[in-house]
């Protein structure tokens, strides 16, 4: 393999090492003005990034089209990103009781039972049941209640063995002051695992006319407690999250666009693969659910939209896959669980999060916040049933059962509404039907003459649930490092004296749309350039102006280096040169033409091979 385009791939290959091409990454990165080192935030820290001003651009343009994928296309409700100020999130800590380091009391406790259930030989029925029904409560568990079970069970801090103190509670979120001192407090600031669409739950259900499938989404900033700077803008501190929660009825989880996915075709990694050390399939969706290789429909649904929004952003689809998390890595309360992974120069990267959680999760998050759902935690939907009524004819039966006609009538009367209905289901395909009469001990011939049931439809009863929840989360900055991963390599100059490096970024994520090169010698086509600009501030497309000497090669390069997929170099003032970033090639175009065809390009409404044959 050529090893001079220094792209992921030939890390992967072994052509390359991978800290060879994170630098390579990292230089080109600073260069464009993607990322720069955060002197202000982490003044003492080395090697931690954040975001420039094209860096940002990117940014806002990939939430952009998250947004429009997940959202408008889908009809999903977007809230706020901050909780109500009864509404903090509280997590149970234990001490270590001689480092004083602290750890998450459930999930030293869930590690314990996952750890003994690995272990199900050793392990009685009654015993085995224990630690499942422990699992499934664990997040509705008391201070009291962790702390007994934390010490009946013997355990101890993982990294001393040291004995652990009684658990307690700590706030997570960090609560919003209002006005001088003396302070009011508002909200919450949004912890790293949300909270608040649970919160409205009850307000969206009513505003979707009391049915169900509803959605949310949510865009914010959460907070990591760790950070490796090592690992550039894969971890950091502060990052944005894009979630959905997806409440459907338990017993329908089907979705009315999952036609729309079937057919795609991705890698999937399920635990069996996974455990015996197999690689992952690639295999279509739809039959994925109907092998049960994932739970349901809607499930399968957001695997499929997640996999079209990575690939339209300019993720290799062949270095994507869907990896289903193991029991031990889900929360208790989660069923199936799977992680988007995009393969990178550092391994596989998890990006996205796709969890479904049966009706206990929305128990467990009512009670976490302290605010009952609809009707006292329920929600409740209205069952139509069918009322059978039974009107013996009194003449006919008295005809046909001379003298016995009374023990009949009674029987009639008498039956249950499941034999009602079937023998209405006879007396209308067959006309007539077998009737047991119970006090006579014989079986008789009923005609519809003889009787006439109708049927009507009442409220029954009314079925009292929790929703389920499908939640896809989205970590916009660890898929923007695999998008610049996935795009970037490395071609020769012109001069061929060095190498210039080239973001591939498509159209519709790209920060700059499009270049303008006006030529510094040529002054009277300035009015074409500024009719030009003009023309795609009005067609809604961001560019860059870019003044050029006799050669327009290194602002080329310099273009390149910003991934503009698209450049209008304006050399007269009757046509000009479109320039495409990936084959180099030209078409030449009227100067009133140029920015609508940058748009079509843009838009996706015509291809670079189309504008090549119709210029």
């Amino acid at each position: 393999m050529d090893c001079t385009d220094y792209s992921f791939r030939e890390v992967l290959a072994g052509c390359l090492t991978s800290d060879e091409f994170r630098e390579t990454l990292m230089k080109a990165l600073k260069v464009g003005c993607f990322c720069t080192p955060s002197f202000h935030s982490y003044r003492d820290v080395p090697r931690i990034y954040e975001y420039d001003s094209t860096g940002l651009n990117i940014e806002s343009r990939v939430l952009k089209l998250w947004n429009w994928h997940f959202t408008l296309s889908m009809e999903v409700v977007r809230l706020p990103g901050v909780l109500p100020p009864r509404c903090p999130e509280k997590v149970p800590v234990v001490k270590d009781e001689k480092t004083g380091t602290f750890y998450r009391a459930d999930c030293l406790l869930k590690q314990f039972c996952f750890e003994k259930l690995e272990k199900a030989s050793s392990l009685n029925a009654e015993k085995a049941a224990e630690f499942n029904q422990l699992l499934r409560n664990l997040y509705t568990l008391s201070e009291e209640e962790l702390g007994k079970h934390i010490k009946d069970y013997g355990i101890t801090a993982p990294d001393t063995q040291n004995t652990l103190s009684i658990p307690f509670f700590v706030k997570w979120s960090v609560q919003t002051p209002i006005c001088a001192p003396p302070f009011q407090f508002g909200p919450y600031m949004r912890p790293r695992y949300e909270q608040d669409k649970f919160e409205d739950l009850t307000r969206l259900f009513e505003e979707n006319d009391c049915s169900f499938p509803v959605a949310t989404c949510h865009i914010g900033q959460s907070f990591e407690e760790e950070i490796s700077p090592s690992r550039g803008l894969v971890i950091r501190h502060e990052f944005s999250v894009a979630e959905i929660q997806h409440f459907v009825d338990p017993k329908d989880t089907t979705h009315g666009k999952f036609r729309a996915v079937a057919e795609v075709e991705t890698f999937m990694f399920p635990r069996e693969q996974q455990k015996y050390g197999q690689s992952a399939i690639k295999i279509v969706l739809d039959q994925a659910v109907s092998k049960g290789i994932v739970d349901n429909m809607t499930l399968a649904y957001y695997i499929g939209k997640a996999f079209l929004f990575l690939t339209c952003l300019g993720i290799d689809k062949d270095h994507l896959r869907f990896r289903q998390r193991f029991r031990s890595e889900m929360a208790p309360y989660a069923v199936d669980c799977w992680v988007a992974e995009i393969e990178c120069s550092s391994g596989w990267i998890e990006c996205v999060d796709i969890a479904y959680s049966p009706e206990y999760d929305s128990q467990a998050r009512a009670d976490e916040i302290e605010f009952a759902l609809h009707d006292n935690g329920t929600f409740i939907e209205t069952i139509a049933a069918r009322e059978p009524t039974v009107a013996p004819n009194e003449k006919e039966l008295g005809h046909a059962f001379e003298g016995n006609q009374k023990i009949v009538i009674e029987s009639l009367l008498a039956m249950s509404k499941e034999e009602a209905l079937l023998m209405k289901d006879d007396l209308a395909s067959e006309g007539e039907s077998a009737f047991l009469v119970r006090t006579w001990g014989k079986t008789v011939t009923i005609k519809d003459n003889m009787v006439n049931i109708s049927v009507k439809r009442t409220r029954e009863r009314e079925r009292v649930f929790r929703p389920s929840v499908i939640e896809p989360s989205f970590c916009i900055e660890r898929i923007i490092h695999c998008l610049f991963e996935h795009s970037l390599y490395m071609r020769p100059s012109k001069a061929g004296d060095e190498r210039v490096s080239v973001f591939r970024f498509p159209p519709l994520v790209a920060p700059i749309e499009c270049a303008v090169f006006s030529m510094r010698e040529k002054k009277p086509n300035h009015e074409s350039a500024r009719l030009i600009r003009r023309s795609l501030t009005d067609a809604g497309v961001s560019y860059r102006n870019f003044i050029a000497g006799n050669t327009t090669g290194k602002e080329y390069a310099e273009a390149d280096e910003l991934g503009v997929p698209f450049a209008i170099i304006v050399d007269s003032n009757v046509d000009v040169s479109i320039r495409d970033r990936d084959s180099g090639d030209k078409v030449r175009v009227s100067v009133g033409e140029a920015a609508s065809v940058v748009k079509g390009l843009i838009d996706g409404h015509k291809t670079w091979s189309c504008i090549c044959s119709s210029f």
